[in-house]
């Protein structure tokens, strides 16, 4: 709008007026637009793409752990450990059994070769073989599970247990924040959402930085029954999760006006605006607007004016109705 403005041709015209003063006037030509920008600012928050209570899977003792509160961690780094010489324990002996069974399957079949065994007797070794295979996988899964890794790039948000801890399986152990992306988080007006597109970018203050998000997605259901719908946001840098994120959304609005300073605006009787044009025959008319939007030292209006009509800017303080200007 500001823009628009800008590129308004303002005349600062000498005129005589009535006594044959001389008098300095500012007119603006009026330009009749079937749709206006608005500016609404939204505040939502910044929350990291991912973030997780990390627990064991398995019940035990706490052994170790290698992190604290605010320690930067890499994706599949080993932040804890449980007691794990029974896991170890079995582990060992599942895969002396499984070691024993391909050696006899590997014997048996040799000597099915050879014509010394039956085909039932190669199969029951096979079966040995993968029974004790199974059990090996098993207790390697059961092993591996005595440590906690961590499943993505990222920060220690909080530790909830220290070494030592007995626990059960699924108890929390430690809080992890992703550390390579946020997302905004911004509940937004029904009115508005129509107004989005998924894809497109929109700006952003964040802290005393003015950046582009991207709309990722809205949410399908407003919150709570309230009339807002939450849109979140992604972003190409990391910030602060926690923060607070200011979206301007700038809104291109149907509605038939033109805009015109305010300080042209006079207020009439019952809530009507007027503003003061020269018309065609040179004389100084009253025309009535509706205020449709202000921003700034500009409003949106509609009314009787019409393309081409000039207005003056300083409004009944500059000028009478009804008077003739000469030039």
């Amino acid at each position: 709008m500001k823009k628009y403005i800008q590129n308004r041709i303002i005349l600062s015209l000498t005129l005589l007026i009535f006594n044959m003063s001389l008098t300095a006037l500012e007119i603006l030509e009026v330009k009749i637009l079937d749709s206006y920008k608005i500016t609404r600012n939204f505040s939502g928050k910044l929350l990291p793409s991912e973030q997780s209570e990390l627990a064991f899977e398995i019940p035990g003792k706490i052994n170790i752990i290698n992190v604290d509160i605010g320690d930067e961690v890499k994706k599949g780094q080993i932040l804890a450990e449980l007691d794990n010489r029974e896991a170890s324990a079995q582990l060992d002996q599942a895969k002396a059994k499984y070691d024993l069974a391909k050696q006899v399957f590997a014997r048996y079949k040799d000597l099915r070769s050879q014509g010394h065994i039956s085909i039932q007797d190669l199969d029951n070794a096979n079966s040995e073989e993968l029974i004790a295979k199974s059990q090996y996988d098993f207790y390697e899964v059961k092993f591996e599970q005595t440590k906690l890794i961590a499943p993505f790039d990222g920060f220690i948000q909080n530790r909830f247990l220290d070494t030592g801890s007995v626990i059960n399986g699924g108890v929390p152990i430690i809080e992890i924040l992703d550390s390579t992306n946020v997302k905004a988080h911004v509940s937004i007006p029904v009115n508005y959402t129509d107004k989005l597109q998924i894809g497109n970018e929109y700006s952003f203050k964040i802290a005393n930085n003015q950046v582009k998000g991207y709309l990722e997605r809205l949410a399908p259901m407003t919150p709570g029954g309230s009339d807002n719908r939450l849109a979140i946001f992604n972003f190409n840098s990391f910030f602060d999760p926690g923060s607070i994120a200011q979206l301007k959304l700038n809104i291109t609005m149907k509605g038939r006006g033109t805009w015109v300073p305010i300080k042209s605006l006079s207020q009439s009787e019952q809530g009507i605006w007027a503003i003061y044009t020269i018309n065609q025959e040179r004389v100084v008319v009253r025309d009535l607007v509706d205020i449709i939007y202000f921003e700034g030292e500009y409003a949106y209006v509609n009314g009787t004016l019409k393309d081409g009509d000039l207005v003056i800017l300083g409004g009944a303080q500059k000028i009478i109705e009804g008077k003739k200007i000469n030039l």
